[in-house]
């Protein structure tokens, strides 16, 4: 449970972070970025299209919370429902012209401990 909870906070870390350059893409070509070596945009539609690509990027951005707001609704119910998650291992291996190949696949199930 802690390493699904971690790799929500560093996907949830990671979006902060983009959330953070998109609002540095505006200011830039709104001249308002200190200490930056990016020109202004130098017409409206400039502007327009850093707001348009902005827009696009937090969408997706959105998007991907969305889904980590699912996964963490889903651990924090496997948590509080005392279920345990069980992996199944399978092994297939078979001969073909004398040469033996062998693979394998894990599936989980859980159960409810109630």
């Amino acid at each position: 449970m802690n390493l699904l909870l971690a790799s929500i906070a560093f996907e949830e870390l990671g979006l902060a972070h983009m959330i953070n350059a998109e609002a540095e893409k505006v200011q830039g070509a709104l001249g308002m970025l200190p200490g930056s070596n990016v020109p202004a945009a130098r017409s409206f539609s400039e502007v327009l299209e850093a707001n348009e690509s902005a827009n696009k990027t937090l969408k997706t951005i959105l998007k991907t919370q969305m889904l980590l707001q699912f996964k963490l609704e889903d651990v924090i119910d496997i948590i509080n429902q005392k279920i345990q998650v069980f992996e199944n291992t399978a092994t297939a291996t078979g001969t073909f012209e004398g040469q033996t190949v062998s693979d394998s696949d894990s599936a989980f199930y859980h159960i409810n401990v109630a």
